[in-house]
């Protein structure tokens, strides 16, 4: 199963996670299963940021417009 989506690609670490967790599987399988849990975990971090870049709040200030990051209260 391909992941597009950040909901997809959580589902499939998830799904790998309890996989090595498990234990069930020998090494040569284990480091296959953690090499693509890392490959997802990297993607997901990456979709992350691209979405925190895009989090901005745009302000009218003096008829101009600002643009000011998005921050937590």
């Amino acid at each position: 199963m391909k992941a597009n989506n950040f909901e997809e690609k959580i589902s499939e670490l998830e799904k790998v996670v309890n996989e090595l967790e498990n234990g069930e599987m020998n090494l040569d399988e284990s480091l296959i299963k953690f090499e693509q849990g890392m490959k997802l975990s990297k993607e997901c971090n990456k979709m992350l940021e691209e979405a925190e870049k895009k989090i901005t709040i745009l302000l009218e200030k003096d008829g101009e417009i600002e643009e000011e990051n998005f921050e937590e209260e």
